[in-house]
């Protein structure tokens, strides 16, 4: 990692031990400094860190070395950092910019406020998250923070153009960096790496106290090892940075005490309830945050690499499939069944991130479920009123409809709760269900312009509603019946046109009166939910990929099976059926209150159509995918009525049109819709967006294309659909991740 230009003059370095003689290392290496300089107490580091080239040069005297330097790494013990920040305030450090690697950053920031009669504006706190089991100079390593976290505390009076510069040091070595809060900073580090040691080192500590307890050793198994592993630590460091953190360490360590007690309670009780309780909890928010995590950095990565799907022209598809559980009904199916009286197990659950962040949030409040495991998951409800505070935020990812759906049901609750979403949810619109909600007595705070988090207050009484929705959006009117089942009196929702109907189906599959007349839906409260079964159909909306593609592929023939063919879900079929498809219902049921079929979808030649308004929120989400089969017919295809298309994941109507116009199609978007010549599609480079069905309509548009179609922005395809390719190469799309070069 040779840099051509030095970014700057002289680094010093104070301290060489792993830390400290990595970062010099490192920076020494990438020809970012024209001179690296350290200094450390003892001489044997100081004359290795030379020989191992860590360093250019060593210097025992402090004021020697940092003569002229531009930036200066304070790598020393925590509590030793106090005694150094008054030597540095005695000296004539010019423009030099400070930095540390501790891991106590308000300690930190205390010592140096004394030293130096004020926070230093050049001084930029800093802790990289890396480590090991290794120490002192001899293991400095160029590669330690290579995809590790570093977090800078920045304060108010940190100067830009200092922090910028450190923020640029460390990239260069590789490592991910992350701006935080002092406070903030102290109290994660306190909870996820100074309070597992505390604990560690006690363990140990109390099980070796007695001879008898030598069994215990000789006998620990590999989870006993693995978890007192950390407790062969440093102990001089561990006593410097307990010592430096204690109030936070404190508050975290009180918590935990407080959650030791219940656990013991629940043993001594023999309540095996709270104890699979705790026990699924710990289990799944360990899998699923760490799903979460690995995701983003996964996205992250690729999203920087440009991960780029490869779809090769032609194609025929044949054989029989099924694709992955309908989502929506795999949220509604936690969201009733926590609420619900006795024990809901569900089959054919997606285990998608969207679904996965209702079934946690529901965990986080209180609710025990067991799985999923292939699809299966175990709910044991705990009453429409038995729902308890979260104990911090609710995190729901990327899905709107947990934030949408979830703020109906927390609005009327007897506590306080916040729910926030990565990134992209942050940018949705939240008011479409925050103003009713409001209407019916709800107090909701949100951001600017009704955007996530939204941080709704408990304990205020909801009274019915008569709405008319000013737009059809099933979410908008799940959240309001499912607030209507705590509402004093009658809520009614109207729609101006029928949207899918998977919350009035399942509340009456759990026992609960809903009535519906027409485009009109109503609830009381006072009723009960009853613990049900419920057996999840594939997604329509995942389906609808592949009845395109049979649909446009010449000599194609190809059955989806077990496909949800909800009334209010099937506008994607009426519409392509219109168009000319050849699509037809086999071995239709009913599972759980939903009607299923098999799709068995034959090549057709498609027409040009206007799409029906009426079936336009029955088709919302296929409409990329329809655009393509619009491209692919005979003559033009016109959308009104799709506003909502614009504030999904991306601006579907603007995104699919600039990509069929690369591809050679002539189309034209409207402020509510988009017209479509159909054509010969060509090939060419076309971007997802982060939008996994833009990414997954472009594939489909290939087997009609005259060239190769690459897509770029592809990486939420394996988030929301995470076996598409493989099923594309089972019925024969020639669609493939490209390799990253």
């Amino acid at each position: 990692m040779q840099s051509a230009v030095p970014m700057i003059g002289r680094l010093v370095v104070i301290g060489l031990g792993l830390i400290g003689g990595s970062f010099a290392k490192g920076l020494r290496e990438s020809g970012l400094c024209r001179e690296v300089v350290g200094v450390d107490l003892d001489p044997q580091s100081r004359q290795l860190a030379v020989e191992l080239g860590v360093v250019d040069r060593c210097e025992e005297d402090l004021v020697l070395a940092c003569q002229g330097a531009d930036v200066i790494q304070l790598a020393v013990p925590i509590l030793a950092m106090e005694k150094l920040l008054a030597l540095l305030a005695g000296m004539d450090l010019g423009q030099a910019v400070l930095t540390d690697v501790g891991s106590a950053k308000g300690n930190v920031v205390r010592a140096a406020q004394e030293a130096f009669g004020g926070m230093p504006a050049r001084f930029v706190p800093g802790h990289p998250i890396a480590g090991s089991e290794q120490s002192g100079v001899e293991a400095s390593n160029a590669q330690l923070f290579r995809r590790h976290k570093v977090i800078l505390t920045p304060l108010e009076q940190t100067d830009a153009a200092a922090l910028d510069l450190v923020d640029r040091l460390w990239r260069e070595l590789g490592a991910d960096v992350e701006h935080m809060q002092v406070e903030r900073h102290d109290e994660v580090l306190a909870a996820t790496s100074h309070l597992p040691h505390l604990l560690a080192f006690g363990l140990v500590d109390s099980l070796a106290k007695r001879s008898e307890n030598l069994d215990i050793f000789r006998y620990a198994a590999g989870g006993f090892r693995d978890f007192t592993r950390i407790a062969g630590s440093d102990p001089v460091m561990w006593h410097d940075i307990f010592l430096a953190n204690r109030e936070a360490v404190l508050r975290t360590l009180d918590t935990f005490r407080n959650d030791l007690d219940a656990l013991r309670d629940a043993v001594d009780a023999g309540d095996g309830h709270q104890l699979l309780g705790v026990f699924t909890r710990a289990r799944v928010a360990r899998e699923h945050f760490g799903k979460i995590l690995a995701r983003r950095a996964y996205v992250d990565a690729m999203n920087s690499n440009d991960l780029i799907f490869l779809a090769n022209p032609g194609g025929r598809l044949s054989g029989r499939i099924r694709v992955p559980g309908d989502k929506s009904i795999s949220h509604r199916s936690i969201m009733l069944g926590s609420l619900a009286e006795g024990t809901t197990e569900v089959e054919g659950f997606l285990e998608g991130e969207d679904a996965l962040a209702t079934l946690q949030a529901f965990r986080d409040m209180g609710v025990v479920i067991e799985g999923p495991h292939h699809g299966r998951v175990t709910i044991h409800g705990v009453g429409l009123h038995g729902l308890k505070p979260a104990p911090g935020p609710i995190y729901l990812g990327n899905s709107g409809t947990s934030m949408r759906l979830l703020s109906g049901l927390l609005a009327a609750q007897s506590f306080d709760s916040t729910l926030t979403g990565d990134p992209s949810l942050s940018k949705r619109p939240m008011n479409r269900v925050a103003n009713p909600l409001r209407e019916m007595g709800a107090v909701i705070e949100t951001a600017a312009e009704g955007r996530p988090p939204m941080v709704i207050r408990g304990g205020h009484k909801l009274k019915g509603l008569t709405y008319t929705l000013p737009m059809a959006s099933a979410q908008v009117k799940s959240c309001l019946l499912l607030a209507g089942l705590y509402a004093e009196g009658k809520t009614t929702v109207t729609e101006p046109a029928p949207t899918r109907d998977h919350t009035e189906r399942m509340l009456r599959g759990f026992g609960y009166s809903v009535s519906v007349d027409g485009a009109t839906a109503s609830v009381e409260s006072g009723g009960k939910l009853k613990a049900t079964h419920i057996e999840v159909p594939a997604d329509i909306s995942s389906a609808a990929f592949f009845l395109v593609a049979a649909s446009i592929a010449e000599g194609s023939e190809l059955v989806l099976e077990h496909v949800g063919i909800n009334p209010t879900r099937t506008g994607v079929i009426d519409i392509l059926r219109l168009m000319g498809a050849d699509i037809r219902l086999e071995n239709q049921r009913e599972v759980g209150g939903e009607p299923v079929a098999d799709l068995h979808v034959r090549a057709a030649k498609l027409k040009g159509i206007e799409i029906p308004e009426e079936l336009v929120p029955l088709a919302i989400d296929e409409f990329p995918v329809l655009f393509v089969a619009a491209a692919c017919a005979e003559g033009r295809t016109v959308l009104r009525g799709a506003e909502e298309l614009r504030v999904k994941e991306s601006d579907r109507i603007q995104v699919m049109a600039d990509g069929l116009l690369t591809l050679g199609v002539k189309c034209e978007p409207t402020p509510d819709g988009i017209i479509i010549e159909g054509g010969q599609i060509g090939g060419g480079e076309v971007h997802g967006h982060g939008d996994h069905r833009i990414a997954m309509a472009f594939s489909v548009a290939s087997l009609r294309a005259n060239a190769p179609i690459r897509i770029h922005d592809c990486a939420n395809v394996a988030t929301s659909f995470p076996n598409f390719l493989a099923l594309c190469a089972q019925v024969g799309i020639r669609v493939a991740q490209e390799a990253q070069s």
